[in-house]
């Protein structure tokens, strides 16, 4: 009886994820049909990715939030950066500490979070809002393909928003790790910027880029999914974005693993030596 239920658990865990899968699929193959179609939704859905709606409006929108976020992080990598060196009298690289964590690891990491907790938890409670109002079935009624309107397009104005939003958290969190470590730790601020240009690669940022991009198609795919097929009320819709926002960030941290290890992980632009 056990050995059953475990095989139905399986089945039942396969077949959700192929149904993900060629949601995922539908809605990425409607991509040009949409550009030509949903120009001015493209549009709108990307001020609101941007900018956020309602409450997150009235605090600057995405862009602050993440701007937040990715400050006290760079905060945190300055004083764990200065205290850590510091134990062995080589303090004066934390430029360098900054130009190696904060782009390869902390400020693509923390991009994500914020991106779930604000975009994705929202773009789930927006469809979701729309399926249990049944107005994806009215949509489909005035011959408007549902993928296409509301998925699609907020897929595009992910991507296409995630360029402007991850340069601004990536210069805020380089500004405050060194604002710290010369203002509060005292360190002469040509020291600090020396060693943080001598070990900051270009390469590494277009890298940290790519991670982004990768982790912003990861969440806004998820939370689409999960929005567009909530069931059983508002207590439904909260269900959704409960199970969205965990698979999101299992998802996420996983991304960021195997795209560090794929672009790092026989990197040689790094050498400390005597």
């Amino acid at each position: 009886m056990k050995a059953f239920k475990v095989v139905s658990a399986s089945g039942d865990a396969l077949e959700g994820l192929g149904r993900q899968i060629g949601f995922y699929g539908r809605a990425y193959g409607l991509a040009p049909l949409t550009f030509t179609r949903y120009k001015r939704e493209i549009v709108r859905q990307l001020a609101a990715v941007s900018f956020g709606t309602g409450g997150l409006a009235l605090v600057g929108g995405t862009a602050v939030i993440v701007a937040f976020m990715t400050a006290s992080t760079g905060v945190e990598v300055a004083i764990q950066g200065y205290t850590a060196l510091n134990n062995v009298g080589v303090e004066v690289l934390t430029g360098f500490v900054s130009a190696y964590v904060n782009t390869r690891i902390a400020a693509p990491a923390i991009a994500a979070v914020a991106l779930v907790a604000t975009v994705g938890a929202g773009i789930t409670a927006e469809l979701g809002a729309r399926r249990i109002s049944e107005e994806i079935d009215a949509l489909e009624v005035m011959a408007v393909p549902p993928v296409p309107f509301l998925v699609t397009t907020r897929i595009i104005a992910g991507l296409i928003a995630i360029t402007p939003l991850y340069a601004i958290s990536l210069f805020v969190s380089y500004g405050m790790t060194k604002l710290t470590s010369v203002v509060f730790y005292g360190l002469s601020s040509g020291s600090y910027d020396h060693y943080f240009s001598t070990f900051l690669v270009p390469g590494d940022i277009v890298n940290s880029y790519l991670q982004v991009l990768a982790m912003s198609v990861v969440i806004v795919s998820i939370h689409c999914y999960y929005g567009f097929h909530a069931a059983g009320g508002p207590a439904g819709v909260g269900r959704a974005v409960g199970s969205s926002v965990r698979l999101s960030l299992v998802l996420v941290l996983f991304t960021l693993f195997a795209l560090t290890l794929v672009l790092y992980g026989n990197s040689d632009s790094l050498h400390i030596s005597r």
